[in-house]
């Protein structure tokens, strides 16, 4: 069930996107998401998808390992649809607020199925585009690029090192807890504990055998952690140096630009096209 979360995770193949450097890709995963916030209608979040598309394609990932990221957010979708469906009560351009439904403070609208879809649709991009930068870069590509990012704060004396040194171990440690939180409720499964039926109290009643030897793991893997380092005489950032050296190539260029060009089209398309918010 768990090992369906994809965040964290790290599929290894050759691709353009995979030899990227991993700089390039944070601040386009940032130029996207400011893209998808600017889109105001349907044509700048088609616009968005298509250059998704493009980046996954380009990923050689199976679109099927992308597609898993969604279940963790399900509930969400399915929440935030719920509460745009049933109470928005806002004016559009593109469709007139005529009421097929009312129901007490309950108001259907087609205004109001229109903004859900557009949310949805909005909710899914970002969470595809997240997933893919962590499904093509390693965790420590990811803090490094991350930490050479955040550079300029070393002139204010910020431990970016250290932030970046955080992150890098976080980021090993969700697929490791989540194998083990899948062997702990195979080990309660065989012990006659049911996760599946029951109201939300019994299945809540359910979990809590599940947090405590996950927790105490986590501790133990925290305390070999941070003896492996000081046996190691783990001094961090001062005068050190690494083995791999972030460098643009001629890919970050093109991605570089096809980021530019995205926020572009966006903002055309909020012009010429009109808005639905």
């Amino acid at each position: 069930m768990l090992k369906d979360v994809t965040f964290g995770q790290y599929y290894p193949v050759k691709s353009f996107v995979h030899n990227c450097d991993p700089r390039i890709k944070i601040l386009f995963l940032i130029g996207f998401i400011v893209a998808v916030f600017l889109a105001s209608n349907f044509y700048g979040l088609a616009l968005c998808a298509a250059v998704l598309v493009i980046g996954i394609l380009c990923s050689r990932v199976p679109v099927q390992s992308i597609l898993r990221s969604i279940k963790g957010i399900l509930f969400l979708l399915a929440f935030t649809a719920i509460l745009n469906l049933f109470f928005y009560a806002g004016e559009t351009t593109v469709v007139i607020g005529e009421i097929p439904l009312q129901w007490g403070v309950v108001n259907i609208t087609y205004e109001g199925i229109y903004f859900m879809l557009f949310l949805m649709f909005r909710l899914f991009m970002l969470i595809l585009s997240s997933s893919l930068l962590t499904l093509t870069t390693t965790p420590v590509n990811l803090t490094d690029g991350i930490e050479s990012l955040l550079t300029p704060l070393k002139w204010l004396r910020f431990p970016v090192h250290v932030l970046a040194l955080v992150m890098s171990i976080a980021l090993r440690m969700i697929p490791s807890l989540m194998d083990e939180t899948d062997r702990i409720m195979n080990a309660q499964k065989a012990r006659g504990t049911d996760f599946e039926h029951g109201n939300i109290f019994k299945r809540v009643k359910a979990i809590v055998p599940i947090l405590i030897p996950l927790l105490i793991g986590a501790m133990r893997r925290a305390e070999e952690l941070g003896d492996a380092m000081d046996a190691r005489c783990y001094t961090g950032s001062e005068n050190r140096t690494k083995y791999k050296k972030l460098t643009f190539t001629w890919r970050d260029l093109i991605v570089f630009l096809l980021c530019a060009a995205l926020i572009a089209g966006v903002v055309l398309c909020n012009v010429y096209l009109g808005s639905i918010l």
